[in-house]
Parts: C-alpha cells; structure tokens; sequence
C-alpha cells in the first residue's frame, strides 16, 4: 500500500473486512473492556521556536509539544476509564537542547508536566534521549522506569540482566503484567548503537564496527548508496543476549497464555515505516516475536508520520505518529482500550482508530505505510 495517501488509507480500513483485523474505528463486540492504556511518543521538546528537520523539509513545533502532551494528559485524566498507564515511545526532548547545553531543563519541564498525569508512565529511550544524555545517566533519572517491572517473572524463569558484571553492556529492557494474561515487554532498540555509550566499552567498539560495515560514508547518518538502509547512526539493534533474553519472556508468556504487547522505539518491520527507520537487525528480533503465539502487537515511535502493518504471522504493527511534526490546531496521542478478543486504539488528532483481534489463524498480511522514506528522525 506504499505511495497511497493517508486519507485513501483511512476510507480503506473503514471498508476492510473484519477478518483482516483492522477496521477502522470499529467498536463492535461482546466483551467489556479490562483496562486501558495511552500512547504518545516524539514529543522532542526544547524550547525553541519553530523550526523544520535535517533536510529541511518538515516542520517541527518545538515549543508547541509540550502543550500538546498537556492537552493529552488533560485528556487521560478525564476518560471515563482511566487508564492503567501511558508509554512513551521515546524521543522525550529533542537533541538541540544539548547543543544548547539545556537537557536537564528540558527534561525537567516535561517530566513536570507528566507529574499531572494520573497514572505511572512507562519511558523508552530513544536517539533523542542519547543525543542529551549517555546511558549512565540515564539509567539513574527519571527516564528509567525499570522499578515498575514484573518481579516475579524475574525470580522466576528468566535472567535479571540488571545484575551483569559489566554495567555498560546492560540493555535497558523490562516487561510488567497490569492485569492477569497480559504481558507488556519493552526492549531497547540502542542496545546496540554508538549513541549514548563510552567510547572505550565493548559494546560501543562492537557497534560501531557493524554499523561501518554495512555504512562506508563518511556522514554514518546518511543512508546513500547503503544495501540495507536501516544501518545509520540514528537507529540501532538488538544484542543476542536482549534477543535471548526476549525469547524467554515470551516462552513464559506462551506457556502462561498470555497476551503480549512489545513496546520500543524504532519500528521492526519494514511495511509499518520506511526504508531507513529500522532497527538494524529488525529480521532477527522478528524471527523470535513470530516464534510465539502470545504476541499481539509490536508499538513504535521514530517515524513521525506513522505507520501500520498487520504481517504475515498476525502480528499487529503500530508506529505512532510523532507529537513533534503535529501542527497546533491537531495533536497526536491515544488511548488503547483491552478487551478478551482485541484491542482498540481510539486516536486523537493525526493518530488514526484501529481495531487489532487476536487471531488463532494467521493468513493474510495488510500494510499502511504513510511514511515518507526521505525523513531523518
């Protein structure tokens, strides 16, 4: 569906047929909701005026998002169903704020905003968060939200990577259980990237020895001329270990039947963004999420367009729209609404409903993707 505008889209979800598990702004079924959830990601604030992204070619309202996440927040606090939680999908403050030596006042305004919210909220990083900050620090701010994880599963059958010798090689990753049979996992799309790490540590030589490999420019965020052209400075991958480490909080998850949803900021499948917004090795952690049947779907950020693809295996892909792209007069949240056989996604502004089923059978693949391939995040 590459290349179709988004309003075309839109009228072509609405016309679908429901055993391809997107209608759009269906909210027809038999069962109650359990509990509900927000989704935001790219707020990207500074306190700047106006500007447009590296090429120059899109605006961003710096300033205005953070008016827009307090109108989210205003929004949350007041649905009928509170919701249990929010995630955001990364990118909380945009990378001029440290080429303007301003992080920790950024990132202070914002985080108090969110103090109104009403509910915890679940952060993920992303490349903007390692353009402000290296990993060190952020595992010891506000931004670490691993102290709301799921402590049983942890006592359990898988591996607390928290306690590794070597703390740099740590991925920030966690999963959480906010209702009986659902599971949300969120894994860290930098844990292989150059972004953010000290140049002397293994993992940072290690990634930047793949990323040259497959990138020989001389500007590593350009993807000119790149066989795969996911393999920028800007995106980043999984380690074996986070892949491993998935694998058996899946393995739990299957065995346990539940229903999961994986949160992380750069897309994994190349129909829900475009061909360069990709985690480096999005083929190996799809090969693992599509090895088990308790997976439902898969939200990202990064694309500020958005993007959706139900693949081949009836996994849903969601790539949220960015909040730093979205004009005053609209905005660009929403709020997932659980139920015993789906999940609802009830937008705002750019973001538009969805209604993913969970499917015992898995045979057709349909893909809306609005993003515009040329777009540095």
């Amino acid at each position: 569906m590459d290349g179709y505008p988004p309003r075309f889209i839109k009228e072509l979800w609405a016309t679908m047929d429901e055993d391809l598990s997107c209608k759009q702004g269906a909210t027809t079924g038999t069962s109650e909701v359990l509990f509900s959830f927000g989704v935001i990601a790219d707020i990207q604030y500074a306190d700047l005026e106006d500007g447009y992204d590296f090429l120059a070619t899109r605006k961003r309202y710096y300033r205005h998002s953070l008016h827009h996440l307090h109108s989210a927040i205003e929004d949350w606090n007041g649905e009928e169903i509170p919701p249990e939680f929010v995630l955001q999908l990364g990118d909380i403050i945009d990378g001029f704020n440290a080429q303007n030596k301003v992080s920790e006042e950024a990132l202070f305004r914002v985080m108090k905003t969110f103090k109104k919210l009403k509910a915890p909220v679940h952060h993920i990083w992303g490349n903007h968060e390692l353009y402000n900050f290296s990993r060190n620090y952020l595992r010891q701010s506000v931004l670490n939200s691993k102290y709301l994880q799921d402590q049983t599963l942890l006592s359990n059958s898988t591996r607390d990577q928290s306690t590794t010798e070597d703390a740099s090689a740590e991925f920030y990753a966690y999963h959480f259980c906010p209702k009986a049979t659902f599971r949300f996992i969120l894994l860290d799309t930098y844990d292989l990237s150059i972004l953010g790490r000290d140049v002397s540590t293994k993992k940072y030589q290690d990634s930047l020895l793949l990323l040259r490999k497959n990138n020989p420019n001389e500007n590593l965020n350009s993807p000119v001329g790149l066989a795969e052209h996911q393999f920028v400075q800007f995106n980043g991958g999984f380690s074996q270990d986070q892949l491993d480490w998935l694998d058996e909080v899946l393995t739990y998850a299957d065995k346990h039947q539940e229903r999961v949803v994986i949160g992380g900021h750069i897309p994994i499948h190349p129909q829900s963004s475009n061909c360069v917004c990709l985690a480096w090795n999005h083929k190996d952690a799809l090969a693992v999420i599509h090895s088990h049947p308790s997976v439902v779907c898969f939200l990202a950020g990064h694309v500020h367009d958005g993007g959706y693809c139900l693949d081949s295996h009836g996994v849903h892909h969601i790539t949220l729209e960015g909040i730093i792209e979205t004009p005053p007069e609209s905005n660009a949240f929403g709020t997932v609404y659980v139920y015993d056989d789906r999940m609802v996604l009830k937008g705002r502004g750019r973001v538009p409903d969805l209604v993913m089923h969970y499917r015992k059978h898995h045979n057709a693949m349909y893909c809306s993707n609005t993003a515009d391939s040329t777009v540095l995040p």
